[in-house]
């Protein structure tokens, strides 16, 4: 299996988001190859793709992916994981762990004090995986402020 940083959009990176993003959620519409541009181009955003492995010389589909959001504040930089999402084929090999691995080392390359991330708590596979991957449950409350 291979993660890999994408740095250029491709009707591949287009298909892989009309495929996926459903998959994560029922409410937000998949992205347009304008917006995948604009999403890959914004500097501190990083989108990182999972494909399986495949005997030499073949291309394996895009079957996962996640985005690592950078900031830097006043205390240092920052980084958050979003939109972790596996197709269903392929959960539970490897996937979610190899993306968010890949994602927390890239973070640490950067110099992030700290990588942040949410899960519901009816997520109960994807919260395993990010104790497993090192991540610690922290006693916060989030809150969230909806513009009309």
């Amino acid at each position: 299996m291979t993660v890999e940083l994408v740095t250029t959009s491709s009707p591949e990176i287009v298909e892989a988001m009309e495929r996926l993003i459903p998959q994560l959620s029922r409410s937000a519409p998949a992205l347009t190859a304008e917006q995948c541009e604009a999403l890959i181009a914004q500097e501190g955003v990083f989108l990182f793709v999972f494909r399986p492995e495949t005997e030499a010389g073949q291309s394996a589909p895009i079957l996962g992916m996640l985005t690592l959001a950078t900031f830097t504040i006043p205390t240092g930089l920052r980084a958050w994981v979003e939109d972790v999402v596996v197709d269903g084929e392929a959960r539970g090999q490897g996937a979610g762990q190899a993306l968010v691995e890949a994602a927390v080392e890239h973070a640490g390359k950067l110099g992030a004090r700290t990588v942040d991330l949410t899960s519901r708590p009816t997520r109960e596979a994807a919260n395993r995986l990010y104790r497993r991957a090192g991540f610690e449950l922290r006693e916060t409350n989030v809150y969230r402020y909806a513009q009309a």
